[in-house]
């Protein structure tokens, strides 16, 4: 098992800060697994098989994330195991369902994003299955030069390193 390390940098004045201003959390189960930390060992990504993670998405915590939207809410994710369990239960409208059981979803850059908004992570080695997520979270142009930025001002790295906050990259499309 690994652990989910985007979830350290809450501290219980952040918690405090963040009920003070109406934010409201709601938690999920997640058995996260080494294998989401591996490199890529593929040239191509098609052949590249993800590892799976068990999770679960109470009938609750559905509803509650559902309504969030309803209201014009934003979700956003702690962690990238958290986008990838919550993409895994979201239909492709958007909803939330209840869900539990393995995810293997694998997210590159082309994925169509369903039901999250931000996603706070860590920054993640290059050519990892999570740097791809990113970037198709954010765009891969968007996460270049986040990650010249942060190495050009010393941010830390991987697991226990500086933190960021992704919004969804949402290209316009034109139709001619």
């Amino acid at each position: 098992m690994a652990a989910p390390t985007a979830g350290l940098h809450f501290t219980d004045r952040l918690f405090e800060a963040l009920d003070a201003l109406g934010i409201e959390r709601h938690f999920v189960t997640l058995h996260v697994g080494a294998g989401t930390f591996l490199p890529m060992k593929v040239d191509d990504t098609d052949d590249h098989v993800m590892h799976q993670e068990i999770g679960h998405v109470s009938a609750e915590v559905a509803e509650r994330l559902n309504a969030v939207k309803t209201r014009g809410g934003r979700i956003i994710c702690v962690g990238t195991t958290s986008l990838r369990l919550i993409e895994s239960a979201a239909a492709e409208n958007g909803d939330i369902r209840p869900w539990s059981g393995p995810t293997g979803i694998f997210i590159t850059p082309g994925y169509r994003f369903r039901a999250v908004d931000m996603l706070m992570t860590n920054f993640h080695l290059p050519k990892s299955t999570l740097f791809m997520l990113v970037s198709a979270f954010s765009g891969l142009e968007t996460m270049r030069r986040a990650y010249a930025h942060a190495i050009d001002t010393g941010y830390r790295f991987y697991s226990y390193g500086d933190s960021s906050l992704l919004f969804r990259d949402n290209p316009r499309i034109e139709i001619v």
